[in-house]
């Protein structure tokens, strides 16, 4: 994410510096304040904008997705034999084995079914 902060940061000065250029070339920039004017003319407000709206969707969107995963991840990664759990299509039952992709699960009537470790949804108390 660092990375392309940079490149679009990097891009915006340049395409400013362009945009600078272009008026100087056509004459329409104001000669009166001798360079004084921001380097990005009159896109301030909607970098800022746009800035705005990447913070909005990052809180809104983005970390949340990040902090749900990681609980799964970590649901997952500490299930252990014994333990009982539900998955996304509402089967409850008791891990009785896990390997690399999946879980191996015993179910009330002592079948046996193996379910993918995404399908485990949570893990519920004894």
């Amino acid at each position: 994410m660092k990375r392309w902060t940079a490149v679009l940061a990097g891009w915006l000065v340049v395409g400013s510096q362009w945009i600078v250029l272009a008026q100087e070339v056509s004459g329409s920039g104001d000669a009166a304040t001798d360079g004084a004017t921001s380097p990005l003319g009159g896109m301030t407000p909607l970098l800022i904008m746009l800035a705005v709206f990447g913070a909005i969707f990052y809180f809104m969107l983005i970390r949340p997705q990040r902090k749900r995963q990681a609980r799964m991840n970590e649901l997952i990664g500490g299930l252990k034999r014994g333990d009982h759990v539900i998955t996304a299509g509402g089967i409850h039952g008791e891990v009785d084995a896990v390997s690399e992709s999946s879980f191996v699960l015993t179910l009330e009537d002592g079948a046996k079914i193996r379910v993918a470790k995404a399908s485990v949804t949570q893990k519920r108390d004894k």
